[in-house]
């Protein structure tokens, strides 16, 4: 279905930014996608992006564009999954890794949902903060928020604009009041994450064409387990800085409040990892996309700045 991938072409390089990202995420040349997104323009009779050497923006009948086309790709996407692996079963074993928190409490509902509809596959799921060792340890592939600095291994994005939330429960606010800068955090009870001897305690915002700044908080309390930040978060330890999937349904349900919202906060792109292109099977294809269409509708706070 061309115009299927080619509306497929032009969200994902929205959100990544990136036209020849998009074109490896998809199996593409550069040529191939560059020819999707000229010939959705011609057919549509508008110019979707303004273009230069370095960079991609949306035209404003580009964003008008956007706001219609992403919601009717996920429906085309999800009726066209259910169509494809309703007359071919998908069975088998999937091991998966994935970090604690997102592992736990967002992704756990979303493979009970996927083994609702395919009941012949079986799931290993391993959950740790640490980056899983794709190539010796017993894993098909491990879901990881931001790419993996080893550049052989194969990273297919999932959610490329997902962002990391700044945020504390309304208890500790109503005790400590709520910051009014980043810049602020030096001073708050800060809820860190660990991994092995690093503290994550460098947290970075930006705003409109200010520089971007590293605020060194200061750490109360310190975990190598993203759960327990969350957890410490809730029970009002302090402030959290966390990836918006990890947050977003107490963000909904107000256990948790959203901080310094006119500030942009640092990028946590979702990824699917694989040590190479060759182990994307049909079930783990259908899982990526699966998982993707869960994802795009999350409810994140809009990103600002």
């Amino acid at each position: 279905m061309k115009a299927l991938q080619d509306l497929d072409i032009f969200v994902r390089t929205v959100d990544t930014g990136s036209l020849s990202a998009t074109a490896r995420a998809l199996g593409l040349t550069p040529a191939a996608a560059s020819a999707a997104l000229k010939r959705m323009e011609a057919e549509l009779g508008v110019p979707l992006f303004v273009r230069s050497t370095r960079s991609l923006r949306l035209t404003e009948q580009g964003e008008r564009f956007l706001e219609q086309c992403r919601p009717a790709l996920q429906a085309l996407q999800q009726a066209s999954l259910e169509l494809a692996t309703g007359e071919h079963a998908l069975r088998g074993v999937l091991k998966l890794a994935a970090p604690s928190d997102f592992g736990r409490n967002v992704l756990l509902p979303w493979l009970h949902e996927f083994q609702q509809l395919h009941a012949e596959v079986d799931i290993r799921l391993q959950l740790s903060d640490r980056m899983a060792n794709v190539f010796s340890e017993p894993v098909d592939a491990a879901l990881r928020y931001g790419k993996p600095p080893d550049s052989s291994l194969v990273a297919l994005p999932i959610a490329p604009s997902n962002r990391r939330v700044l945020c504390a429960s309304p208890a500790y606010l109503a005790q400590h009041g709520e910051p009014a800068t980043p810049v602020e955090l030096a001073e708050r009870d800060c809820l860190c994450f660990m991994l092995g001897e690093d503290v994550h305690d460098r947290w970075r915002f930006s705003r409109a064409d200010e520089a971007e700044i590293a605020v060194r908080v200061r750490s109360a309390n310190v975990s190598n387990d993203g759960d327990v930040v969350r957890r410490w978060a809730l029970l009002g330890k302090g402030i959290a800085y966390k990836a918006g999937f990890d947050v977003a349904e107490d963000l909904v349900e107000g256990r948790l409040r959203a901080l310094c919202t006119d500030w942009s906060t640092e990028a946590a792109p979702l990824y699917l990892v694989l040590p190479s292109r060759r182990q994307l099977t049909p079930l783990l294809r259908c899982l990526r996309d699966f998982i993707a269409l869960r994802t795009a509708r999350v409810e994140l706070p809009a990103k600002q700045g």
